[in-house]
C-alpha cells in the first residue's frame, strides 16, 4: 500500500472478521457492474492498480482504463503494472545482477548512496542453465556433469552467491535443484501473497521467456527482457499496452492414447494461425477441468511458441488440489481460497455464467486432438505422428527454409556406415542421434514422465533397445521426477534404454547437449546428412538443440522413447514396426505404448505430498559445494580484471546527469541483411563457442584452451565475450553472403569479415550501424545480450518487417531504435540492397509509435513507424535506455 495517497483504501477491510489486521482490497466494494465482466486475468491488472494507486507512477486514470477494458482493450492504452515478484535464471540472472553491481558503481561516481540500487520486491534466482550433458549412459553421469558444471562455473556460482548476500530480498536456488519453471511451480508459487498484513493475488515477471507457465496455475506471469526485469526489482511498474484478451474455450474429452505434449503441440499450431501476438490467452470451457494442473502449465509454458503474452487459467479447485499434493500447508490453501472467491477470482469451469467477456472467442474440441510432434525447425510446425515419415521425405527435397533442406533427389537414400565401440552401424538421413527427455514443459507433468517410464517398461519386456551411440537424456525439472519414477519402478527401465538422470536442469532444450560421439558426427559430416534429435522441448530452431542436428523434432517424453527405440523419423508408427526382437518378433508402438487410465493408476499410487515436502525443505541447503562456496562479502563488488566470466560493462561509461536531446542516425551502413525470423538464438547464441569464431579468439588471447571455452550463455556476465558472440551462429541467413554463416560483407572494403571483427572496423570509421530484417525479428527466447550484444557493436536502429515482443522491448531498454516497415512495405519491395547508406531524421519532440523519415545516399526516401509504443519507452530512450534513467533518478533523489 501506499499509504494516505492511496484514493482507494475505503475497499480495505479483513478477510476474516476474527483477525482484523489481514486484510485485503475488497475489488467487490467497486460497487461497478464492469469488474464481474472483466477477463479474469485483467483482474489480476486491476487488482494491482488499485492497491499501488498513488497518483505517480499509478494514477486513478489508470484504474479506469482497466475497468473500463471493454472499450480501452482496442485503443492502445497504456497502463502500469506492478508485479509481486520477479524470477531469473542463471543465463539471464548473472547479467542482471552484473548490472546491478556496475549501477551501484554508477550512482556511486555520481555521488549517490549505492545502497538504494537493491531489489524492492521478491526476487527469486534459481540456477539451471549452466549444466551440460558431457556424459550420459553411465552410472555416474549426474556426480560427473554436476562436477564439470561446478569447475567450469565456479567463478559465476561465487559471484551469485555474493549477490544473495549483497542484495536484500534476493534468493538464489543452487544448482541441481531443477529447472526454473517447475521449482517456480511446484515451490515459489505463492498464488496469493500474505504479506505485510494484506492479501493479494501472485502475479511475476521473468527473464525467461517460459515464464509463463506459470499462468497454469492461477498465477499471472509472462517472460521479459533481464533490462525490464531490473527495473521491477528496483520498484518501477510495467509499462504495458492493456492487452486484447482472447478466451480459448476448450470441450471434449481427450483420446485415452493423446499427451499433454500432443494438445500443446495442436493448441500451438492453432493460436499461430488465429495471431495472438501480444495478446492475453485466457482458457475457460467445461474441458478445462478434464485437464490436470500439470497439463495447463504445459499449454501455457508454450504460451511463447504461440505468440501470446501470457496463457492464464485462473484458480479452481483443481489448483487447489494441486497445491495440497505438492505439499504447501492447509492454512495457506485457506486464506488462497478465501481470498480469491472474496474478489470474484476463483473459477468454475463448467458454471457458463462465470465466463467474463473476451475479444474474440476461439474453440478446441481436445477429442479431435491426435498424436503429433513438431518440427523440424520450428515448434508451430505441427505434424501429426501418422504423417512424420511422408513429411520428412517431403523436406529432405524441398527448397531450404522452415520446411525444407534442399538435399537433391539422387542423395535422398544415402547411407554413411560406421564403426562405434567396435561395432558396425550405419547413418542416413532422418537418423536420430540425439533424443532427449528434457525441458520444464514436459518435465513437470508426472503423466508424460510416468508414460515414458511405463513405455520403457513394456519396451524392455519386449525385448527392445536403444543403438548405444545415440545420444540418450533424461533432465528432470525437480528431485521430485526422481523420486516418483523411482519409487514407481519404472526408473531401471528408462535407465536399461540409456534414458538415466544427466542432471537437474534445461540441458538439451536450450542446446546444452554436449558433444556427439566423433564416429557419429564424422559420418553425418561425410554424408552432408540430415540427421535428428527428438527431444520434449519447447525450441528447435535452427542451431539450437546441436551443430550437428539439422532436423529437431518436439515430442512427448513417450515419443522420444519411441524414436529412440526406432533409431529413425522416417518411420510410420501405424505401418511399420518400432523394432524386430532378438526372437524376430515385430513389436508395434501401439503393443507398447500406456493408456491414459494405466499411467493415472501409477500416479495416483506415487506423486504424493510427503514427496515435494521432502524435496524442497532441504532445497536451498542439500548442495554441499554451493555452502563451501566462499564469495566476497563487500557492498561494490571487487572486479577482477582478469575474469574471463564477469566484467563491469562499459553501459554506463562517461554517465552524467544531464540530458542530450535525441539526435538523427546519419549515413548508416548496414551491418547485416536477414530475412524473416531471425530468433534471439541467431543473434546471441547460447550454446559452445566455435574455435573459429571472434569469440574464441578472444579467449585463446586470455590464455585459455578450447576445453575451457564453456558455452556463450555461461560468459553473459563478460561484455568482451558476449558483443564478439553476437551474430555468431553458424546458421545466420545473410542475404550478403547469400549462404548461412556468423559473417558478413564490410561495404567499404568488399571484404568478408566475422560480423564482430566489421562492426569493430565500422567503429574505428565513426560509422554508424543498422540492421535490416524481415518478419518476426527476434522471436524465441527472452534474452537481454541479443539487445546488448547488438549496442555494443554500434548499431543504431533495426529496420524489421515486426518484432517479437520481449525483444522489441529490449532493444528499446538498451536505447536501440526499433523502426518497423509501414504496412505492405519490405526491403524488397523498396528495392533495398542494404549496400545503400541510411540517414534516419530522428526529431527533437517524439511522439509514441511516431512516423519518421529514412533517407538513402541513392536519393530514394522513404517512411517507417518508430516502436516506441509508450511514454515511459521514450522516457527510456532519451535517457539512452532503461538503465541510464534508473542510474539517474536513483542518484538525484
Amino acid at each position: 500500500m501506499s499509504g494516505t495517497t492511496n484514493p482507494f483504501l475505503h475497499l480495505v477491510e479483513a478477510l476474516d472478521p476474527k483477525d482484523p489486521q489481514q486484510r485485503f482490497f475488497n475489488l467487490s466494494k467497486l460497487g461497478d457492474p464492469r469488474y464481474e465482466r472483466l477477463p479474469f486475468s485483467v483482474r489480476v491488472l486491476l487488482e494491482s492498480a488499485v492497491r499501488n494507486c498513488d497518483g505517480f507512477l499509478v494514477k486513478q486514470e489508470d484504474v479506469e482504463s482497466i475497468l473500463n477494458w471493454k472499450q480501452t482493450q482496442a485503443q492502445t492504452v497504456e497502463v502500469p503494472f506492478r508485479p509481486s515478484r520477479v524470477i531469473l535464471q542463471d543465463f539471464t540472472g548473472v547479467p542482471a545482477v552484473v548490472d546491478f553491481a556496475a549501477m551501484r558503481d554508477a550512482v556511486t561516481k555520481l555521488g549517490g548512496d549505492p545502497e538504494k540500487i537493491n531489489p524492492v520486491c521478491p526476487a527469486d534466482l534459481v540456477i539451471d542453465h549452466s549444466i551440460q550433458v558431457d556424459f550420459n549412459r553411465k552410472t555416474d553421469s549426474l556426480q560427473k556433469n554436476q562436477d564439470l558444471e561446478f569447475d567450469r562455473n565456479k567463478e559465476r556460482f561465487q559471484f551469485l552467491k555474493w549477490g544473495s548476500k549483497a542484495f536484500r530480498n534476493m534468493r538464489i536456488i543452487p544448482p541441481g535443484s531443477g529447472i526454473v519453471h517447475q521449482v517456480n511451480l511446484e515451490y515459489l508459487a505463492r498464488v496469493v501473497f500474505n504479506q505485510d498484513g494484506l492479501y493479494y493475488p501472485d502475479s511475476l515477471v521473468g527473464t525467461d521467456s517460459h515464464t509463463t507457465m506459470i499462468d497454469g496455475l492461477g498465477v499471472l506471469g509472462w517472460g521479459v527482457g533481464g533490462i525490464e526485469a531490473e527495473a521491477v526489482m528496483l520498484g518501477q511498474p510495467i509499462s504495458m499496452v492493456l492487452p486484447q484478451v482472447v478466451g480459448y474455450k476448450l470441450f471434449g474429452t481427450p483420446d485415452k492414447f493423446i499427451t499433454s505434449t500432443d494438445i500443446v503441440l495442436t493448441v500451438t499450431k492453432h493460436l499461430r494461425q488465429v495471431g495472438v501476438v501480444g495478446k492475453f490467452v485466457e482458457f475457460f470451457g467445461p474441458g478445462v477441468s478434464q485437464l490436470s494442473i500439470a497439463d495447463r502449465a504445459t499449454i501455457a509454458n508454450m504460451c511463447p511458441e504461440y505468440g501470446a503474452t501470457a496463457a492464464f487459467f485462473p484458480v479452481d479447485d483443481v489448483s487447489v488440489k494441486y497445491l495440497e499434493q505438492t505439499g504447501r500447508d492447509a492454512e495457506k490453501l485457506d486464506y488462497i481460497t478465501k481470498y480469491l472467491k472474496a474478489v470474484a477470482m476463483f473459477r468454475d469451469y463448467n458454471d457458463v455464467s462465470q465466463d467474463p467477456d473476451f475479444t474474440q472467442v476461439v474453440e478446441m474440441d481436445l477429442s479431435a486432438v491426435v498424436p503429433c510432434c513438431s518440427g523440424p525447425k520450428r515448434p508451430q510446425d505441427r505434424i501429426a505422428v501418422s504423417d512424420m515419415k511422408s513429411d520428412f521425405d517431403s523436406c529432405l527435397g524441398a527448397k531450404q527454409g522452415f520446411k525444407g533442406f534442399q538435399v537433391a533427389p539422387e542423395s535422398h537414400n544415402t547411407s554413411v556406415p560406421f564403426r562405434y565401440n567396435g561395432d558396425e552401424y550405419a547413418l542416413s538421413h532422418g537418423s536420430v542421434v540425439i533424443a532427449a527427455i528434457t525441458s520444464c514443459t514436459n518435465t513437470s507433468n508426472p503423466s508424460v514422465m510416468l508414460g515414458a517410464g511405463l513405455l520403457a517398461k513394456k519396451a524392455v519386456e519386449c525385448g527392445l533397445s536403444v543403438k548405444p551411440y545415440i545420444k540418450t537424456s533424461l533432465s528432470p525439472g525437480s528431485g521430485v521426477v526422481t523420486y516418483y519414477l523411482k519409487e514407481s519402478g519404472v526408473m531401471d527401465y528408462l535407465f536399461k534404454l540409456g534414458f538415466e538422470v544427466v542432471g537437474y536442469g534445461c540441458m538439451t532444450c536450450i542446446g546444452n547437449s554436449g558433444p556427439l560421439p566423433e564416429p557419429v558426427v564424422e559420418a553425418i559430416t561425410q554424408g552432408d546428412l540430415v540427421a535428428a534429435g527428438i527431444l520434449s522441448g519447447n525450441r528447435n530452431f535452427e542451431g539450437r538443440v546441436h551443430p550437428n542436428t539439422r532436423a529437431n523434432y518436439l515430442a512427448s517424453p513417450p515419443l522420444v522413447v519411441a524414436y529412440a527405440i526406432a533409431g529413425t523419423v522416417r518411420i510410420d508408427f501405424d505401418t511399420e514396426p518400432i523394432a524386430v526382437n532378438a526372437q524376430g518378433k515385430e513389436v508395434f508402438l501401439r503393443d507398447i505404448w500406456p493408456t491414459r487410465e494405466e499411467i493415472q493408476a501409477v500416479e495416483r499410487e506415487f506423486v504424493i505430498p510427503s514427496m515435494f515436502k521432502e524435496v524442497y525443505e532441504k532445497i536451498e541447503k542439500v548442495n554441499e559445494r554451493w555452502n563451501a562456496l566462499s564469495a566476497p562479502s563487500d557492498k561494490l563488488y571487487p572486479w577482477d580484471p582478469e575474469s574471463t566470466y564477469i566484467k563491469s560493462p562499459p553501459f554506463f561509461t562517461g554517465l552524467t546527469m544531464t540530458l542530450e536531446p535525441p539526435r538523427s542516425i546519419r549515413d548508416a551502413y548496414v551491418l547485416l541483411n536477414l530475412g524473416d525470423s531471425v530468433t534471439t538464438d541467431h543473434i546471441s547464441p547460447a550454446g559452445n563457442i566455435a574455435r573459429s569464431s571472434s569469440a574464441a579468439r578472444f579467449l585463446t588471447d586470455k590464455g585459455l584452451s578450447p576445453r575451457d571455452f564453456n558455452s556463450y550463455g555461461s560468459r553473459r556476465g563478460n561484455d568482451a565475450v558476449m558483443a564478439r558472440g553476437t551474430f555468431a551462429n553458424i546458421r545466420l541467413f545473410n542475404k550478403f553472403l547469400n549462404k548461412q554463416a556468423p559473417r558478413t560483407l564490410h561495404l567499404p572494403s568488399g571484404e568478408t569479415l566475422d560480423v564482430f571483427d566489421a562492426a569493430e572496423r565500422y567503429q574505428q570509421a565513426g560509422s554508424p550501424l543498422v540492421i535490416l530484417a524481415g518478419k518476426e525479428y527476434g522471436s524465441g527466447s527472452s534474452r537481454d545480450w541479443a539487445a546488448k550484444g547488438p549496442f555494443l557493436l554500434g548499431i543504431k536502429a533495426v529496420l524489421a518487417e515486426s518484432y517479437e515482443r520481449i525483444h522489441r522491448s529490449n532493444l528499446v531498454g538498451m536505447g536501440v531504435v526499433p523502426l518497423e516497415f509501414l504496412p505492405g512495405a519490405t526491403a524488397d519491395s523498396l528495392g533495398l540492397t542494404g549496400r545503400e547508406r541510411y540517414t534516419v531524421l530522428i526529431p527533437e519532440q517524439l511522439t509514441p509509435r511516431m512516423l519518421v523519415d529514412v533517407k538513402l545516399d541513392t536519393g530514394k526516401s522513404f517512411q517507417v513507424r518508430m516502436r516506441f509504443d509508450t511514454d515511459v519507452e521514450l522516457t527510456y530512450f532519451l535517457n539512452g535506455g532503461i538503465l541510464n534513467y534508473m542510474i539517474r533518478k536513483m542518484s538525484g533523489k
